[in-house]
């Protein structure tokens, strides 16, 4: 039985819209175009439906607002034009010591905690006081609300007048910083350590290499790849509590507002600071979640991680 081109055509498009023997010659079925205009036009709807929805709840909550009592003197005391104009350039400044701290704490985050993960991995009875010490490390700082760590090294240690130890309160706040923040990054990369499979290191030592370099080569490679979501978290939320660094009397953003709050008593500069902080840690944001989905995509897809 001889079958014409245009059957075989149809009847390659009746299944599921899949192509024909010749490439060149595909012709999407009607029934194809027909699914694809739908997913479009309920695309086009869920995305009006949505704007439509956010606009309808904003107005609502800008009339609550507006129309409550005290209002015009949340107004006056939380969004004066004039102060906001003054406190800007001057938190703008500040800003620079909180991206400096975030920079070169977050350098020493990684480093430290990847120190520490690795200690806590470490197999072999000789190695039980490290893995103890970097457990105790891990599980104390992580338990330490940051602020009492903040107040403990920056005001605790001035007060022991120790020769050659800085009293700098932003050297101080940013070992603060690194000390809390490496017990959460050391749990990430632990879990990643642990998450590769015991098959991959056993491949590695099977090809020659000593434990040392299948740990370098193999296993950390993998484990620090699969963390990248859960450490570009944690490095938005230390890029905010650098504002605490305040505390020890360090000029940052947070400080220079409030150095014009406490001559004006007018709360606005808190919000543009506030503001700012927000503005620089939303670009971070969707890159983690960009990155988290470009991840879950190529697990989906089967591919390498």
């Amino acid at each position: 039985m001889t079958v014409t081109k245009e059957e075989s055509g149809q009847e390659g498009a009746d299944g599921d819209g899949g192509m024909s023997g010749a490439g060149d010659d595909y012709v999407p079925s009607q029934r194809r175009l027909d699914r694809e205009r739908h997913k479009r036009a309920r695309a086009r709807r869920a995305t009006a439906i949505g704007a439509l929805s956010t606009l309808v709840t904003g107005v609502v909550l800008y009339l609550v607002v507006v129309n409550a009592p005290g209002w015009p003197r949340t107004k006056e005391t939380f969004f004066n034009e004039d102060y906001a104009r003054e406190a800007f350039p001057k938190v703008l400044e500040g800003l620079w010591l909180n991206v400096r701290l975030l920079l070169i704490c977050g350098a020493c985050v990684l480093v430290l905690g990847m120190l520490i993960a690795v200690a806590r991995t470490l197999r072999g009875p000789v190695f039980v006081p490290l893995r103890v010490l970097a457990a105790a490390y891990t599980d104390f700082f992580r338990g330490l609300p940051l602020i009492i760590n903040l107040m403990i090294v920056v005001l605790g240690v001035p007060a022991l007048r120790l020769q050659g130890v800085t009293v700098d309160p932003v050297l101080l706040g940013g070992t603060a910083l690194t000390l809390t923040y490496s017990a959460y990054v050391a749990e990430v990369f632990r879990a990643g350590i642990e998450s590769v499979h015991p098959s991959q290191r056993a491949a590695a030592r099977s090809l020659g290499l000593t434990n040392r370099q299948a740990l370098r080569h193999v296993v950390l490679p993998q484990a620090v790849r699969r963390q990248v979501p859960p450490l570009l978290n944690d490095l938005v939320s230390l890029q905010k509590d650098t504002g605490l660094v305040s505390i020890g009397g360090a000029v940052d953003a947070v400080r220079a507002a409030d150095i014009i709050v406490g001559r004006s008593l007018n709360y606005t500069p808190y919000i543009v600071a506030g503001l700012i902080f927000v503005a620089l840690t939303i670009p971070m944001t969707r890159f983690t979640d960009w990155v988290t989905a470009r991840m879950d995509r190529r697990r989906a897809q089967g591919g390498a991680l």
